[in-house]
């Protein structure tokens, strides 16, 4: 007997050696797989998805299943979803009634059936609310940042400048860009300047940054790069991810409330943090979108977000742009001042920082993962630790967040469990930031 396989015919036992020399192929690479996943759960660092069910109706609490098996209610402490957003009843209903007349998916790419005329409403509105000429959305500020540096990079032939402190996302587009980069210290508008007098003054350049730091805190000074920048004829690149909704008159970010947006010559932003939703998008002047557009593969061979999305995102934006923002964003600002100010008053390590992120410092892998698992386990409150390489070793910290409907004796809860936690892991309460 024989067995017919595409690329012949194999007698059984022929096919049996076939098999087994497949199979050790296989093991012999999942050894070395093994090998490295063991290595993260060594050193703590090894990450659990800890399922968290939100309740739509009950935000900012979720539902958690414990290390016994059951489900339990449990108070948030960690999420992206700044404002609550994602549940406000005029991005829900948006959404709910553009699904029952366009379905849930976009059906292609932007340039193959995947364009609609949300996605045109949305670019505009976007480019409105950064106050530049053109925008475009992608499927996640990751791709956004990835593919723009990438792709204008490359278009420019430019030298990279990059902030020490940078997302992976904008690391990976310099990366890929495969151009020459210089690292500045983090927000060190001296160091940035010495990197620029030192380069070809003839070359195009990019510097690229942040305006909230999403694990510190730190806020950038965006004027002052931007000056240094355009002196030495480099474009401005800024990820105001993290500010996007939250700061500002109209919720267009750090650089709006400073009265700079127009030093910021390429503004990213995302759709999924304060807007709540899901997405990522670029603002600049046209032939600077257009030329991501026309050859920027994140963009150009991923499927479209849905017209549901782009529709919600729409009445989001418009929100946050209203009264009903400016007073969300006051709330906001309440309530982040009020947890930094108890956590300080307890003696706890928070870290300085300006912005509506507060990080506690650990500085130890496995602590920060016991911490975690105390307050959730025993204390109903889940806060994600922090660990490499999100941050680097030694800087490990829980990032708390404070909503508009966290309220006080919520903070007061919070505070007592970690100062209990502290005692009972002997974690020191003195930060001593790294020189």
């Amino acid at each position: 007997a024989v067995v017919s396989t595409q690329s012949g015919h194999y007698g059984r036992e022929e096919q049996k050696a076939v098999d087994s020399q497949s199979e050790q192929v296989v093991d012999k690479y999942n050894e070395i797989l093994s090998e490295k996943i063991q290595k993260k759960k060594d050193d703590h660092t090894y990450r659990v998805f800890r399922v968290v069910s939100r309740d739509a109706t009950k935000f900012p609490y979720a539902v958690s299943r414990n290390d016994s098996g059951f489900n339990e209610e449990v108070s948030v402490w960690c999420s992206n979803d700044y404002l609550g957003m994602s549940h406000h009843p005029r991005v829900v209903d948006s959404a709910i009634s553009k699904i029952k007349e366009h379905g849930v998916g976009a059906g292609g790419t932007r340039n193959i059936a995947g364009t609609s005329h949300y996605h045109e409403r949305l670019e505009k509105r976007l480019a409105e609310l950064h106050q530049k000429d053109s925008a475009l959305v992608f499927s996640s500020c990751y791709v956004a940042n990835d593919t723009t540096l990438q792709t204008l990079g490359q278009a420019l032939s430019a030298e990279i400048f990059s902030d020490k402190g940078n997302h992976a996302s904008m690391i990976a587009g310099i990366r890929n860009s495969r151009l020459p980069k210089k690292v500045f210290n983090h927000n060190d508008v001296g160091h940035l300047e010495e990197l620029l007098a030192s380069s070809d003054p003839d070359r195009a350049k990019i510097v690229a940054f942040e305006s909230v730091y999403s694990m510190t805190g730190t806020m950038s000074p965006i004027e002052e790069i931007c000056d240094v920048a355009h002196k030495y004829g480099a474009l401005t690149f800024i990820d105001e991810v993290h500010a996007v909704g939250l700061y500002g008159s109209t919720g267009a970010g750090l650089a709006e409330e400073r009265g700079i947006s127009n030093k910021v010559d390429i503004v990213t932003g995302t759709l999924g943090k304060a807007f709540g939703l899901i997405g990522g998008y670029i603002a600049g002047s046209d032939s600077l979108v257009d030329v991501v557009r026309s050859y920027g593969s994140g963009l150009i061979f991923t499927t479209s977000l849905p017209p549901p999305t782009m529709a919600a995102a729409i009445e989001s934006i418009d929100v946050l742009a209203s009264k009903e923002g400016q007073e969300l964003r006051g709330k906001h600002r309440y309530a982040y001042t009020m947890l930094r100010n108890k956590l300080i008053a307890s003696d706890l390590p928070v870290m300085e920082c300006p912005s509506h992120i507060v990080p506690l410092h650990i500085g130890d892998a496995e602590k920060s993962k016991q911490v975690m698992e105390i307050l959730l386990n025993r204390y109903q409150i889940y806060v994600q630790a922090i660990n490499y390489p999100t941050v680097p070793r030694g800087s490990e910290l829980l990032r708390l967040v404070a909503t508009p409907r966290h309220t006080l004796p919520m903070m007061d809860y919070l505070v007592g469990a970690l100062n209990s936690v502290w005692k009972e892991l002997d974690i020191p309460r003195v930060y001593n930031p790294p020189q």
